[in-house]
């Protein structure tokens, strides 16, 4: 009786493995520059080797397609635990900076956001069917969760801005 209830929770388990979703493990360098603790911009003036070190190691990961603003993983990768499913490596819109998509709700990627950075995001705000958060940390470097205002939404965008072209 025991042998075929070990057998059992084999089989369980081996299937619990196929049917979860994959999870990516967490990359720091891609978190540090979303969630503003690092900016490729200084990188640019002050130490070039890590930013063309960081390129490297990113055009290893991530693919990019035809004329698309983002690049997707090549293989499952995380942001504190959040599967990322875009990268905007320069610019999202009018802002420059580094951001990601994310799929979590909006409320699940602020908690997480605000936990990295150690602070809640101060303005918030919805308007034009997206729901905005921000907190600016430092001059250039502004932390930014947005995603759709509809309840039904399980993606969210979270990055870090250095400017907004005008």
């Amino acid at each position: 009786m025991l042998q075929s209830h070990r057998h059992g929770l084999a089989a369980l388990a081996a299937l619990a493995a196929l049917c979860a979703p994959a999870l990516g493990a967490d990359d720091p360098g891609i978190a540090r520059l979303a969630a503003c603790q690092d900016s490729w911009v200084d990188w640019q003036k002050s130490d070039p080797a890590k930013l063309k070190a960081f390129g490297d190691r990113f055009r290893a990961s991530f693919t990019h397609k035809d004329n698309d603003p983002y690049t997707v993983p090549i293989k499952p990768i995380s942001f504190d635990g959040l599967p990322i499913a875009q990268v905007f490596p320069s610019s999202v819109g009018m802002g420059v900076g580094f951001s990601l998509t994310v799929d979590a709700t909006f409320d699940t990627a602020r908690q997480v956001l605000e936990h990295r950075i150690g602070k809640p995001l101060g303005h918030c705000e919805t308007s034009d069917g997206m729901r905005t958060c921000e907190l600016q940390l430092a001059e250039q470097r502004t932390a930014t969760v947005m995603a759709s205002d509809d309840p039904k939404a399980k993606q969210t965008l979270i990055g870090c801005y250095y400017f907004y072209e005008k």
